[in-house]
């Protein structure tokens, strides 16, 4: 009979300790968008539902005709998927398109261009302000290139003019661009310079930026299939550079199958419409992000810095000065990158392994006050853990501590 209400103690002690850990809170989620998603011969509730199963909000496909995108519309809104508005009519009759939508509850915005030269700057400023003198509700959308486009693609002599320009000459609510860095053995070497253009950009012109992370064999160089391990890298670089949306690219086959039947670049969904492993990682990879919104919805970038051994990449800085709270921060010589971001009250410091083939040691000491938010978005003690960890390949590692109480 003892043992029987030890038992019982223990039970109810487990339960009010797991009742009252405290969870992250957000004002919302981050936005996930599918690039080429459903096509529109798949439309059904069921496969948006598949859709929203994935972790996935917002849904970006081409649709042949403003009758098609409505069957989707129609679709989408019953699951709870917003769409992005695209088809030819939109560009040769946009205030008539987007007054048929602007009211449908699964609209989110209008896809203008991807990938434009800025030559194309005038055209598109001045097909979007044709949408918003219809529609001032919802966003107009424009993805630029990466920095390694040539000047040829980008129209002018540099990356940075491309992107000012783009903030002064396009009404454009946000800045987004696509840059595919992971490759098989390494990292592209202008990536997260990359991310410095944008994310001082975006903060110069008070607009928030939307950034990729690859989920298909892009080519020969990349992976095959996605790693979740090149996603997380992928992600976690990306929000701890302030990006306030995560785009996939591709949700759905973006190629015809080969002669199996099967896809051939590894896409979540392939050409012949089944789910391949990268549909669960996308998934997973997903409801990281949902879980740890109240980390980066809305966060100010501090500041971005890098570790290891040599070189650091170009157009980023070394860490040199420790966050407040935080007494050692030590990676063995590993590349890493340390973000520290302000939400609300509270100071978070994000620690990515820059390294999607290996874990790396990483050690973080700090004061009493230093607190650990697990991938559910649990936050507990620091000190509950040891003090050196290992950091799975391309996983971030995420710290907290109050604002109020680190200030000077």
């Amino acid at each position: 009979m003892k043992k029987y209400y030890t038992l019982l103690l223990a039970i109810f002690l487990f339960s009010g300790y797991a009742n009252s850990q405290e969870k992250l809170k957000s004002n919302g989620e981050l936005p996930i968008l599918a690039w080429y998603s459903i096509p529109a011969d798949e439309t059904s509730v069921a496969r948006y539902q598949e859709l929203k199963d994935a972790g996935i909000t917002h849904s970006l496909s081409f649709f042949p005709n403003a009758d098609d995108l409505q069957k989707a519309l129609d679709a989408a809104a019953k699951v709870g998927i917003k769409i992005v508005v695209y088809c030819p009519e939109l560009k040769t009759e946009p205030e008539r398109i987007v007054r048929r939508f602007m009211n449908h509850p699964a609209v989110a915005g209008y896809h203008l261009m991807d990938e434009p030269n800025i030559r194309l700057y005038p055209e598109l400023a001045a097909w979007a302000q044709k949408i918003q003198s219809v529609d001032k509700k919802h966003f107009c959308y424009v993805n630029l290139f990466p920095n390694h486009a040539d000047s040829i693609q980008l129209g002018t002599k540099s990356y940075l003019e491309y992107i000012q320009q783009y903030n002064k000459q396009l009404p454009i609510q946000f800045m987004s661009f696509d840059y595919y860095p992971v490759l098989k053995e390494r990292l592209s070497k202008t990536w997260y310079q990359n991310l410095e253009q944008i994310s001082e950009e975006a903060a110069k012109s008070n607009k928030p930026f939307w950034a990729f992370a690859l989920t298909t064999n892009y080519d020969e160089d990349h992976l095959t299939p996605q790693s979740l391990a090149a996603m997380r890298l992928q992600v976690y670089s990306d929000l701890a550079y302030g990006a306030q949306g995560i785009q996939y690219f591709t949700y759905w086959s973006a190629t015809s199958s080969g002669p199996s039947g099967e896809d051939q670049r590894g896409a979540p969904i392939s050409s012949a419409g089944k789910r391949s492993i990268v549909y669960d990682r996308v998934k997973q990879m997903s409801q990281e992000i949902k879980d740890l919104s109240g980390v980066f919805m809305g966060a100010k970038v501090v500041s971005v810095k890098h570790t290891g051994k040599g070189m650091i990449p170009q157009g980023t800085s070394r860490l040199v000065h420790l966050p407040k709270a935080i007494s050692v921060i030590e990676t063995n010589g590993a590349p890493a990158l340390v973000s520290v971001l302000e939400n609300g009250a509270n100071t978070f410091v994000v620690i990515v392994n820059k390294n999607h083939l290996a874990s790396i040691n990483l050690t973080v000491a700090g004061d009493e006050t230093l607190k650990k938010v697990l991938k559910d978005g649990t936050i507990v003690p620091a000190s509950a853990y040891e003090s050196s960890i290992e950091l799975d390949p391309g996983d971030a590692a995420i710290y907290m501590f109050s604002t109020e109480k680190s200030k000077d």
